[in-house]
């Protein structure tokens, strides 16, 4: 290995994909995980040209989310995106959700990748190799963008779902069970695209039906 190459290097691994002959390395995350209402989003990139600002989308303002969004889409990378509803979650589980969106993800890019890099998991059944990487949203610049297009995706999703759904407050948290949020769902009941096999919903239901 090139002594040269860091692990504190956000193309290190990319870097070492290449060094084994690797040609099309994807990166590959999710967003919208943990949230009580929405679809989960998931991204997959191959980067062609270094892109300045990328880090783990949680850690930029929504505004430096926006602009490398609109930079990585209207650039000539190879970006695949998937979204899975509400709905699927419930039916299959969130589990089963993340891995069908970052699996479609993957399948809608343009070059067929011989590397995936992946955010925190390890999925098998790929017809290349696939490495798993801890907080790979922070250490490798192709799950960075991954992370950035999936959450500009989402958040732009839930704000059209604001706009359907008034008064539970979608564009701001998101989903997420902030208690603002979990105070609307007890004054104005659960909304089309919340998740009904996530808790609280679960546990109502659970309390209507005791042992």
């Amino acid at each position: 290995m090139d002594k040269e190459l860091s692990i504190f290097d956000k193309y290190f691994f990319e870097k070492k994909g290449k060094e084994q002959g690797f040609v099309y390395i994807a990166g590959v995350d999710e967003a919208g995980r943990g949230p009580l209402a929405g679809p989960i989003v998931a991204c997959a990139v191959i980067l062609y040209s270094e892109v300045d600002g990328i880090d783990d989308s949680k850690k930029l303002t929504e505004r430096k989310r926006e602009e490398l969004f609109d930079i990585l889409m209207s650039e000539e990378h190879d970006i695949g995106i998937s979204v899975i509803s509400n709905k699927i979650i419930d039916e299959i589980g969130i589990q089963s959700a993340n891995i069908r969106a970052m699996t479609e993800a993957v399948f809608k890019l343009k070059n067929k990748p011989d590397l995936l890099l992946i955010d925190g998991y390890e999925i098998r059944g790929f017809p290349c190799p696939a490495w798993k990487i801890i907080k790979g949203d922070q250490r490798s610049i192709s799950i960075g963008a991954a992370s950035i297009i999936a959450k500009v995706t989402r958040d732009r999703i839930m704000k059209e779902y604001d706009k359907q759904y008034p008064g539970y407050g979608f564009a701001k948290h998101k989903g997420y069970g902030t208690k603002e949020h979990l105070v609307a769902i007890e004054k104005l009941g659960p909304s089309p695209i919340h998740r009904f096999s996530f808790a609280p919903f679960t546990q109502k239901i659970d309390n209507l039906f005791p042992d």
